[in-house]
Formats: C-alpha cells, structure tokens, sequence
C-alpha cells in the first residue's frame, strides 16, 4: 500500500511553502516543480501515484505565490510595452523575486523534510527552477528532468499567437469566466483532442479555483522568468544527469526550447513526445513516466 501525506505547510526561505507527499519514505527522492500559474495539483494525484508505485518519495508544491503558498505583493501587471523593451532593447524586466529565490524555495523545502539530495522533475517555469537549483545547488540534485522548458535563451522562438494572448490575457472576473478559460486554455496548450482529460477538465478547474487564485502573483512569477535572463552560457558546466522532455507540437514553449536544453547541457538526454503540446495529457503519461523513471533510477544506481 503506497502512503500518502495530505498537504502540509512548511516554512521555508522565509516563506510558507504547501507541499504534499506520495510513496514509500525510503524510497528515492523526487520533487516536482510546476509552471507558471499552476499550482502543485497540475501534476495530477494519479500521476503522482503512478510515478509513487515505481520506487520514487513523490514530493509535488505550490510555488511561492501560488494555491496554498505564501502569496507576496509588489509588481504591476506586465505591459506589452515592457516585453517590446526587453524583446529590442534588451532591457531588464523589473520583477519582486527572481528564479534563483524560487530555486531557494525548493532547497529550503527539501531541508526541512531533510533531504539531502532529490531527483527533480520541473515542468514549464518549473524546468527552469529545477535547472537554477542544479545550478547553484549541485550537490543537492541527483538527476534533473526538464519538461517543456527552455534555458532562457532569447534566440528560442516566441509563444504563437494564441498562446501568447492567453498568457497575456486579463484574469477572469468570475467563477463561470475562470471555468470558461479553464477550458479554453488547455484546448490550446494541449493542441488537439484529448477526451479523457477534457472530461476532467470541470473537476480540475474547480478544485484549482477552490484552493484560491492569485493573478497578481502569476504576474509576479512570469516577471521572475523575464527577469532572470539566460541559463544557456552555465548549463555548458552542468555534471547533473539530465533528461530534457519536451513536445513536438508545444505552442508556449516551443519545441526548440527543448533541443537547446538538450544541447546546452552536456550529455542530455532528449525525449521529444510525438503531438505533445505544452500540457501532460493522460494518454502520454506511460512514457513520461517511464522516461522519468529510468532516468532517475539509472542516475541513482550509478551513484550508489
């Protein structure tokens, strides 16, 4: 029988971090670090159980400023104008926090369930925390998987349109608009038809909706990003095991994102999911899963 911890509160780097736990407590460490504006229940329960039942101490979060997290304040709504300026002028976006602070979220949560070192698996933004704590952390990564994500390199090509303005979108006013853009978001993230996931679409946005939004520090995340710059120049020196997934069809992240993951880091494994947009869709758990699970078990046993 696989344990399983409901959510928790721990404080950590000054901050309360939500985090909630699946597996056996002497199995392998693994984190779960998840995207912009997602909070910690976008990695689904049964995909956490799932990755729980093939040896891995499941470990899933709300980033600061998300779900049951401390939420901070600061920041304005990002302007079209300022992404211009960043986009031509190369000026810095101004952000409350940055990546490396959320990568400081995550070190500091592992210390208080005193974990020396974990397995991380970050998907979206929560790829480029993981790579930031393989950064400047080493010594606490055992191996890192990042989904859907990107080094920050500014050669990568943009969102399209219509994820572009998704992102970019006003936050919806109420529960019926939030329940509307739910839907209309993944539709567009996850390109094309997936009718197991749209029938849990309604239950999913609400339970999102339920734990709390917080569009103000979504914005506060995404000037984190911006502000960050690029990772590519120091993944060259990166010694962490590495395995870079990512969708052949994303629209948000584009498939470049992952081949320059890939390629920045010495090496990396590359994974390119046939049709996977930019959205974990059930149908392409079992090889991400298996991906995930060879990968973190090859780096433990040649550790060991």
């Amino acid at each position: 029988m696989l344990t399983h911890h409901p959510p928790q509160i721990a404080r950590a780097n000054g901050i309360d971090i939500c985090y909630e736990i699946f597996g056996d407590p002497a199995a392998e460490p693994l984190l779960l670090i998840m995207g912009l504006g997602a909070q910690m229940i976008h990695w689904d329960d049964d995909f956490c159980r799932q990755l729980a039942a093939r040896g891995f101490r499941v470990i899933r979060f709300d980033n600061r400023d998300i779900g049951k997290s401390s939420h901070l304040s600061g920041g304005k709504r990002l302007t079209a104008f300022e992404l211009l300026k960043l986009k031509f002028l190369k000026m810095p976006v101004a952000s409350t926090y940055r990546l490396i602070d959320m990568a400081k979220d995550t070190i500091g949560l592992m210390d208080v369930l005193g974990i020396k070192s974990a397995h991380l698996v970050g998907a979206s933004m929560g790829g480029m925390i993981a790579q930031e704590v393989a950064l400047s952390f080493p010594q606490r990564v055992r191996s890192l998987t990042s989904i859907m994500s990107t080094t920050g390199n500014p050669k990568i090509p943009p969102p399209t349109r219509e994820a572009a303005a998704m992102l970019m979108a006003p936050p919806p006013r109420t529960r019926e608009e939030y329940f509307e853009r739910f839907a209309r978001t993944w539709k567009v993230l996850r390109v094309g038809s997936f009718p197991e996931d749209e029938a849990l679409d309604p239950a999913r946005a609400a339970r999102t909706f339920e734990r709390g939004l917080n569009p103000a520090g979504v914005g506060r995340q995404l000037r984190a990003v911006l502000a960050s710059g690029s990772r590519k120049e120091r993944l060259h020196h990166l010694k962490i095991p590495t395995l870079v997934i990512h969708g052949t069809v994303d629209p948000l992240v584009r498939p470049e994102g992952g081949k320059d993951t890939a390629a920045s880091i010495p090496g990396a494994k590359l994974l390119m999911v046939e049709g996977m947009g930019h959205a974990l869709p059930i149908p392409m758990w079992p090889q991400i899963i298996d991906a995930i699970d060879k990968h973190a078990h090859g780096a433990a046993a040649k550790a060991a």
